[in-house]
């Protein structure tokens, strides 16, 4: 096979040339892997060959190395493991080759192999020789250099810190800082800052030592002033990263760094200007979460201690982010995923008055006050704007007073000429509506006498040009939901029905694709209905009807364009979605809960015709909502199985769209509490696939805890029964246990699933022993005590459990002690933990996990001195 045409052919604009190509290149790749890397490799390091071929070459490479799909990628690290090392060392010499080529796409697309391949192997402690490899080529001529620094960068976003030494990291950063210094050419400049970028997260122990962090410091600053756009920006985005990860480090340098960005903010091209601002969103988050924290009380406590960098800087960087707020794009309200320096600077002051609270409404309410009536409508929305802007932070008793002087303002500016203001006068009464109204709010700003033209205002609103109306539904939204805990009464109640025909047409204009209107509406219709009083129960009732009518009208729609078909199963999800609402709530009452099951076979029915839709989110939305008609139903639910079940079976069979998956396993939760004893007949299917899941190398880690909640689920519905699934569902319980005790890398996202892991086998436990209380059957329980008892107490050693955790975790003690009573006695006696765990339990702030506690404690007591 003459490789160079084929990776030429495979590129062809010919079809038929391109699929031969391909099928080619495939059929070498199974038939000699070995030879095909080789030979890969070797197009791409050959400087005769042409530059697209080489490139294909090398993406080729990178695939075979790579996948976004975890299952995937294990499969092709295993197999570039098992490749004979000389041919690995032959591969890994021609991507070192390719850096000296003289064709920059070669380099390139290199750099990227070389990064792929060092991920896998130093990960397995091979090619050690590679940092200092690279290191030595920075000596070498320019174009070297530049392509070195790509690997480099590539190298450290590919890596995490812990695979290298120390003494590689600094030889890293040597070669980085000096590619940055200003002698340099811009590519290197831009190679080296752009690897300092991906570099950051490895130079802890760098950032520790004074000197060394003073010179990195001054070289990024350095690069913020370079002449060329995209190394300012650049260096920008590394200044933010060093923000998140360094926060603790940055008073000595905060003043040059607010000069610096204060002046990219005014005179910069818009991309590093909006990284300036970032760097100040950055550092009021960091900010924001130590004051989340701590609450303000650093008595050595924080090991980061905040040094109120925004609230020193408040003076100068209030007038600055106002000045950003006047430089609006104009389409910038039709465009979802516009984000410009007005956007950036709006947001970042939002941020700082979540950071600093009052002290930002005397900076800010000037310049309110000065442009919020003038004549250029950029004047009067930017105002309005920044006065949005700072309504989540202050105090209510700050702003109160103000919102009720400005209120009436809004509502009339609801009119103004201008779709920008009226967009962002909208925006903002949501946000009036969010912060300052409901229940709790000692001065209402929402009263009897202002509530009909609120209404009126909104209501006329929702006529109004698609990106507008949609923020006026998210008003309304918010208005709903401060009417949620109200008791009986609600201002909303008289003008029911107006709002709800309002949100239906609106929902249904012909433009209410656009802006998101017609899901906004949809969404503010389910708040309407949810925070409702029980004298609308029956224009709710109403509802049921028009919504299965207008779910019966998209099932019939047949032979439509692709547009057509994305506005049908959008709006079958949001219809489905309305009546697992609409059903909640009717079914909460008994009073309204006989009308609700009318028309429960005919929800069943539309329901079950929905899952021949190929589209994730309407069975998500359909399952959700068969989910509460269980609920609803109870018992009767049993006369809907044999239908659903193929159904159920099938969502829990989807790995793919494991969003759909974990939603079923819910789903078979409330069944099995609508159902009782009557699941009973199909708990092997259920407990089949249950466990296929857990076994399955596919399924997404998120579903894993709710199958085990689900679990128990079905064991408190069919009692002594579940005994015949023991022996499958302990061992896989037993096993996730210890895979939850594992020291793993701690990022907030991996703590937050292990408690949710945790959790859910702790539920399952619970259950367990609960569905076997008072049955002869509960010795079969006694071989899986120690093993429980042992996950207890390595828990409690660990000393880091959340709330959640160590509320459900007492709980198993105080289950496993009242079931198996006199069996455990012995074993809770040896097991030195539990009273010392129960004692911590008891003195907790947390009431529910103080309850819990007592009645454990009194448990133990019973079954360890009987």
């Amino acid at each position: 096979m003459e490789v160079t045409q084929v990776l030429l052919n495979a590129q062809s604009i010919d079809g038929n040339v391109r699929k031969h190509a391909e099928e080619n290149l495939t059929q070498f790749q199974n038939q000699n892997f070995p030879a095909f890397l080789l030979s890969m490799s070797g197009e791409l390091s050959n400087d005769e060959k042409p530059v697209d071929s080489r490139k294909l070459a090398g993406l080729i490479l990178k695939n075979a190395l790579d996948a976004k799909e975890l299952n995937r990628k294990a499969e092709l690290v295993q197999r570039w493991l098992s490749l004979d090392p000389s041919v690995k060392t032959q591969i890994k010499g021609c991507l070192l080759s390719t850096l000296s080529s003289s064709a920059l796409d070669a380099r390139s697309t290199a750099s990227q192999v070389i990064a792929k391949v060092a991920g896998i192997e130093l990960r397995n402690s091979q090619w050690r020789e590679l940092v200092s490899t690279l290191t030595s080529n920075i000596s070498g001529p320019a174009h070297v250099k530049q392509a070195t620094l790509e690997t480099l960068g590539y190298l450290c976003e590919e890596i995490s810190p812990e695979i290298l030494v120390q003494e590689e990291v600094n030889s890293i950063l040597t070669a980085v800082v000096q590619g940055m210094s200003s002698s340099e050419s811009n590519d290197i400049r831009l190679a080296a800052t752009r690897a300092l970028y991906n570099a950051l997260s490895f130079a802890k122990t760098n950032f520790e030592n004074d000197m060394e962090r003073n010179y990195i410091m001054r070289v990024v600053c350095e690069a913020t002033l370079s002449p060329e756009m995209k190394i300012r920006q650049v260096a920008f985005e590394c200044l933010v990263s060093i923000s998140s990860m360094y926060y603790n480090k940055l008073a000595p340098y905060i003043k040059d760094i607010f000069n610096i960005t204060a002046k990219a903010v005014k005179e910069d091209e818009e991309p590093v200007a909006l990284q300036a601002i970032e760097f100040w969103s950055s550092i009021c988050d960091e900010e924001i979460d130590v004051l989340d924290e701590y609450g303000g009380d650093f008595s050595g406590e924080s090991d980061i201690p905040c040094f109120y960098f925004i609230k020193q800087a408040l003076p100068a960087l209030v007038p600055l982010l106002l000045e950003t707020l006047l430089k609006q794009e104009e389409d910038q309200d039709q465009d979802e995923g516009a984000w410009n320096i007005s956007m950036a600077g709006g947001t970042c002051l939002g941020l700082v008055a979540r950071t600093v609270g009052d002290d930002i409404v005397p900076l800010v309410m000037p310049f309110v006050q000065e442009n919020i009536s003038k004549p250029e409508w950029r004047r009067r929305e930017a105002a309005t704007y920044a006065f949005g802007s700072i309504l989540e932070g202050p105090s209510p008793d700050k702003l109160t007073p103000l919102v009720n002087l400005a209120l009436e303002f809004m509502l009339h500016a609801m009119k103004d000429e201008n779709s920008h203001v009226k967009d962002t006068t909208a925006w903002t009464l949501g946000r009036i509506f969010e912060f300052l109204h409901g229940p709790t709010m000692e001065a209402p700003v929402i009263t009897q006498s202002n509530f009909p033209h609120i209404l009126s205002v909104l209501i006329e609103g929702m006529k109004d040009v698609p990106n507008v109306a949609e923020k006026v539904c998210g008003a309304l939204y918010f208005l709903a939901q401060g009417y949620e805990d109200v008791g009986t009464s609600s201002l909303l109640t008289p003008f029911f029905q107006n709002v709800v025909e309002a949100l239906l047409n609106t929902a249904h204009r012909e433009d209410a694709g656009e802006s998101r209107l017609r899901t906004s509406a949809y969404e503010t219709l389910n708040e309407v209905v949810r925070c409702s009083m029980e004298e609308t129960a029956s224009i709710v009732m109403q509802l049921i009807p028009v919504f299965l009518m207008k779910l019966m009208e998209t099932l019939e729609m047949h032979k439509l364009s692709s547009e057509e078909r994305e506005k049908q199963t959008e709006l079958q999800g949001l219809l489905c979605g309305c009546l697992q609402v609409i059903i909640q709530k009717l079914s909460g009452s008994d009073s309204t809960k006989y009308g609700l099951l009318q028309y429960a076979d005919q929800m069943m029915a539309l329901f079950l015709r929905v899952f021949a839709f190929r589209n994730a989110t309407v069975h998500e939305e359909a399952m959700l909502a068969i989910g509460a008609l269980a609920y609803a139903t109870g018992a009767d639910f049993s006369k809907y199985m044999p239908d659903f079940y193929p159904y159920l079976e099938m969502g829990l069979q989807n790995f793919e769209e494991y969003q759909v998956c974990a939603v079923t396993v819910g789903v078979v939760g409330d069944i099995c509490r609508a159902l009782d004893e009557k699941i009973f007949p199909y708990c092997d299917g259920i407990m089949t696939q249950l466990l296929k899941d857990l076994s399955s190398s596919q399924l997404h880690r998120f579903v894993k805890p709710p199958i085990f909640s689900c679990f128990g689920d079905i064991a408190l519905a069919i009692g002594e029964s579940f005994d015949k699934y023991l022996v499958y569902a302990m061992p896989m319980l037993q096993g996730a246990a210890e895979l939850s005790l594992q020291p793993a890398n701690s990022d907030d996202e991996m703590i937050e699933y292990n408690n949710q892991l945790r959790n859910g086998i702790l539920e399952a436990y619970s259950a367990i022993f609960q569905g076997f209380k008072n049955s002869p059957k509960t010795q079969l329980l006694m071989p899986y005590a120690p093993h429980i008892l042992q996950f207890l107490d390595s828990m409690y050693q660990e000393k880091d459990m959340d709330d959640m955790v160590t509320k459900a975790a007492v709980g198993v003690l105080g289950d496993l002690a009242d079931t198996l009573s006199a069996n455990a006695a012995p074993l809770l006696r040896q097991s030195l933990f539990c009273k010392d765990f129960v004692d911590e339990c008891l003195s907790s702030d947390d009431n529910l996990i103080k309850e819990t506690a007592e009645w454990v404690h009194m448990t133990l007591s019973r079954v360890v001195s009987g």
